[in-house]
């Protein structure tokens, strides 16, 4: 699988907004969008040219793509899966964003970033109902507790995270439920229309693929 290897920085200042790919860095007064809220390249900062229809649907998908994290394949097989059961597949598509296993990871405040979820995910790190997943894309169910295995409590990723967690709590969405004790997180329910992104408009992403 093809790894994205820009500079994470540029990504966002690429598309115009945070995509909060660099975990607490996004957050502090070093975030590039602070310092440097123009886009990359040689000449400085000469402002955003005016898009086409086509360049503006473009930016979007590639805005929503970056903030998931994932590769274009992916990204347009998930589309694809969600558009295949109609409904309103905008909000469809983001809840079945939402509801990846990296994801959900990152919303309860196990992992500073999605790209650091992916990769804790990736090497095994947590259980769903007691059970092993190491695959960033399961998509987890309503009443599923994730939970850090036993052996990698004491991994560097999670060895203070409880204290971390508990000044967290107020930030957590409401289709979750933390315990910063046990490093676990249940889904209560599938993730409203008000928990989902505000920033992302589906009906360009959906207006691209349709061409």
């Amino acid at each position: 699988m093809g790894k994205n290897l820009d500079a994470k920085c540029k990504q966002c200042r690429r598309v115009g907004e945070k995509l909060f790919l660099k975990g607490e860095r996004c957050s502090s007064p070093k975030c590039a969008m602070v310092k440097r809220n123009y886009p990359p390249g040689p000449h400085g900062p000469k402002g955003r040219k005016r898009s086409s229809d086509y360049g503006l649907q473009l930016n979007e998908k590639q805005k929503a793509r970056k903030f998931y994290g994932l590769n274009e394949s992916q990204f347009k097989i998930s589309f694809s899966k969600v558009q295949k059961k109609g409904g309103d597949v905008g909000n469809n598509f983001l809840r079945f964003l939402e509801m990846r296993l990296d994801n959900v990871v990152y919303r309860a405040g196990l992992a500073s970033s999605r790209v650091q979820a992916r990769q804790l995910v990736n090497h095994g790190h947590f259980t769903v109902n007691d059970r092993k997943v190491n695959i960033p894309s399961y998509q987890v169910k309503i009443g599923q507790i994730i939970k850090v295995k036993k052996s990698s409590k004491e991994n560097r990723q999670f060895k203070n995270l409880p204290e971390k967690l508990k000044t967290m709590l107020s930030d957590q969405k409401s289709w979750l439920a933390t315990d910063s004790k046990d490093l676990s997180v249940k889904v209560l329910h599938e993730p409203r229309p008000q928990d989902l992104p505000l920033n992302i408009k589906t009906h360009m992403i959906i207006e691209f693929y349709s061409k």
